[in-house]
């Protein structure tokens, strides 16, 4: 999208010139009342305010911090027809870019203004970026095996990294599809810009649409401002499509055309957009029996698994629990002030027997649970969840099934399955998915199950 410029000045001519000389490569606001200013910054997204020194009665000084408290990455460029070098250097000292005295040059104006922008995108991407270094810590920390599956998941993250390829992630939830997309971004050349996740499953398709392209003030009701989409955000950068197989077929077609043409256009905006964006897509469904079931669409299908990454399941690659524990040990000493040094030998033998149903995830629950419950270095039977350290006990002595058979009967059979949907609810925290895939059920018979037993409201 073009990017957007306010002016805000009280003289109409000077407006009126302004927008002239720069409607052609930006999109621009005019407002004559600071007051209606502001209000605009608060409809859309404004990249750049050309902001008089007097406006009326109100002193623009006083304006420009206003517009920095609200939203620090707007460059301001201040303009006066009666500078003076205190004035200019309470500018500077409250954030603005530059200070320019009328009348204005428009091509110093036009250079200074593409300087600013070019400054704000900068500031973005240091911005952007230092907070993405706070979290590759735990996105490569979490990638972690030496089984030979992993080598070569490792093997291929690196030859596809700096390749545009659309590549899809497949795997069992928790197995930690998000973080190879994450490798994949950040171990290439787009590494520098932005990526951006969308949830598939978790927005309703009525929200998709204006998710992904983001709309134009008015564009429907309830629309008071404008609004960047995804695919606008993720520009130059990498979309990060998670649980695609739940994309409506509808949404399926607007992202192929999207993805076909390289162009968008925002809901409610007549003007189309050109976008370069690395797609990555990420699923937990079988998306080739989906495409033969008329579920998902051929070409769709074929438009994002050029390649496709398999993530092995936690039970695929026990071998790797034992670093597994050490990596996550290290990190939950660090984020929880903790000093586990050590897991007990049986308690290893119990984490490496076990199958995870929610994968490296269920894995990181059951060891950030014991390093909280712990009082020493080391992590005994004794720490572990309650349900897990019964499963070992049960285990252990099979006489004791016959005293289960025996505590069972005379409970009905609705009274089992509505403690099995407790527990499961509470051993996987809420996490519908994993407890439905637990249970044997779709996830709409588990919402069924969740509502009768009050588990959550409608």
């Amino acid at each position: 999208m073009k990017p957007s410029i306010l002016i805000i000045d009280d003289e109409p001519g000077i407006c009126q010139v302004l927008t002239y000389a720069l409607n052609s490569q930006y999109q621009v606001f005019v407002e004559t009342d600071a007051v209606q200013g502001m209000a605009k910054i608060e409809e859309e997204p404004i990249d750049l305010v050309l902001l008089d020194l007097q406006i009326g009665t109100q002193n623009g000084i006083e304006v420009l911090k206003k517009i920095k408290a609200k939203n620090s990455e707007i460059s301001v460029i201040m303009m006066t027809a009666y500078g003076s070098i205190r004035s200019s250097v309470e500018a500077m000292k409250n954030g603005a870019f530059t200070y320019l005295t009328k009348p204005l040059d428009i091509e110093e104006l036009q250079i200074f203004i593409q300087n600013a922008l070019k400054f704000r995108t900068l500031n973005e991407q240091v911005t952007h970026l230092n907070n993405e270094l706070r979290t590759l810590n735990s996105v490569y920390g979490r990638i972690v095996g030496q089984n030979a599956q992993m080598q070569r998941l490792y093997a291929m993250i690196e030859r596809l990294k700096d390749i545009d390829t659309s590549v899809t992630i497949t795997g069992e939830s928790g197995c930690g599809k998000e973080l190879v997309a994450r490798a994949i971004h950040y171990m290439g050349r787009r590494g520098k810009e932005k990526f951006v996740a969308i949830n598939c499953s978790a927005i309703p398709d009525s929200l998709f649409e204006e998710e992904l392209f983001g709309h134009k003030k008015g564009s429907f009701t309830g629309a008071i401002g404008s609004r960047r989409g995804k695919l606008d955000l993720a520009n130059q950068g990498t979309l990060f499509l998670d649980e695609i197989g739940d994309m409506s077929p509808a949404i399926q077609s607007k992202l192929l055309r999207v993805l076909q043409e390289r162009e968008y256009s925002p809901l409610g905006d007549n003007e189309v957009y050109k976008i370069d964006v690395r797609v990555l897509a990420a699923t937990n469904k079988n998306l080739t029996e989906m495409m033969k079931n008329g579920a998902f669409r051929s070409d769709l299908f074929y438009r994002l698994n050029v390649v496709e990454l398999r993530i092995p399941p936690l039970r695929e690659r026990k071998d790797d629990i034992p670093m597994l524990c050490e990596h996550l040990i290290k990190q939950f000493n660090k984020e929880k002030d903790r000093k586990i040094r050590r897991i007990d030998a049986a308690v290893m033998q119990l984490l490496i027997d076990y199958d995870y149903p929610g994968n490296v995830r269920e894995l990181g629950n059951i060891l950030e649970y014991a390093s909280v419950v712990s009082d020493g270095e080391t992590i005994s039977l004794s720490d572990l969840p309650p349900w897990l350290r019964d499963r070992r006990s049960l285990e252990l002595t099979p006489a004791s099934n016959t005293e289960l058979d025996r505590s069972l009967a005379g409970i009905t059979l609705a009274e089992l399955e509505r403690r099995a949907v407790q527990v499961a609810w509470i051993m996987y925290k809420g996490k519908q998915k994993t407890i439905a895939r637990s249970l044997g059920l779709s996830e709409r018979g588990l919402r069924n199950k969740l509502y009768q037993y009050n588990l959550i409201s409608k």
